[in-house]
């Protein structure tokens, strides 16, 4: 159902509001920029407020500004590319990826899911439920821990040892299966095969009875944008059909990895 004014009304926080009014003159202000002057007469706010908006979102690297005092002018900030490049980069992979998707799962008969990553975790952005299949994998938008699905670790498979030292610093190896992997060593191994054979395995680590593959998507650069994986009851795969299925989401990946100009 879409909100009617009133109730969007009712949820508006006036502050982002106002900051937003700010960003918004500031993209329309040319290469000079502007003045806080000039920002607070376009959006009709006071001076006072329009700096300490400025000043905030200098912080945060979305302003830029140079010269002093009174000639001080302010422009857009390069955080505002990054965040357009992630757009970009997250808007054209789930198009790119999302007809790859189905036919995945139509060829293994599995479900199917496309992920990113989002401050280290793995958050799924696309589905594509297999046949038939009760439904297993989690709701999309959910953050998941990397390091107890195949979706997460075949990203994490993409990175250096220091930087995925890092992320674990920062959520931990909390168990979640039968069998996650809660240490950091243990995990590194895992990742470096990840690596070699070119999909992660979950097998129950993230909930008892289902075994997930997974592999890495890349763009251009080389930089990993995303992973896909399959889902099954374990049950389902038998121990010499996940090489198979494994190559079979390598072989996927790689095709998105192609139509999104990587190799």
């Amino acid at each position: 159902m879409t909100p009617n004014s009133d109730n969007a009304d009712k949820y508006r926080v006036k502050s982002l509001d106002h900051a937003l009014d700010v960003v918004e003159a500031l993209a329309h202000g040319g290469r000079e920029g502007l003045a806080v002057t000039e920002i607070a007469t376009t959006v009709g706010m006071s001076k006072s407020s329009a700096y300490s908006i400025l000043q905030t979102l200098l912080r945060r690297g979305f302003v830029a500004s140079h010269g002093t005092g009174p000639t001080r002018r302010y422009r857009l900030g390069l955080s505002f590319a990054y965040l357009g490049d992630q757009v970009t980069s997250q808007t054209g992979l789930r198009e790119v990826a999302m007809p790859y998707l189905e036919e995945l799962t139509r060829v293994a008969g599995l479900t199917s899911r496309l992920a990113i990553f989002d401050e280290g975790y793995a958050v799924a952005i696309g589905r594509i439920d297999g046949p038939g299949t009760i439904r297993i994998a989690p709701f999309l938008g959910r953050r998941e821990l990397p390091h107890a699905t195949a979706i997460g670790k075949a990203m994490l498979a993409t990175l250096g040892d220091d930087e995925v030292r890092a992320i674990i610093e920062s959520i931990g190896l909390p168990a979640r299966g039968p069998n996650t992997i809660v240490d950091i060593d243990t995990l590194l191994r895992d990742l470096h095969r990840t690596a070699e054979r070119g999909y992660a395995v979950d097998d129950e680590e993230d909930t008892a009875g289902v075994v997930c593959i997974g592999a890495s998507v890349l763009d251009r650069t080389g930089t990993c944008v995303g992973a896909i994986s399959v889902t099954a009851l374990k049950h389902e795969m038998r121990a010499d059909s996940a090489a198979e299925i494994g190559a079979l989401v390598r072989r996927y990946a790689d095709t998105i990895t192609t139509e999104l100009g990587g190799r």
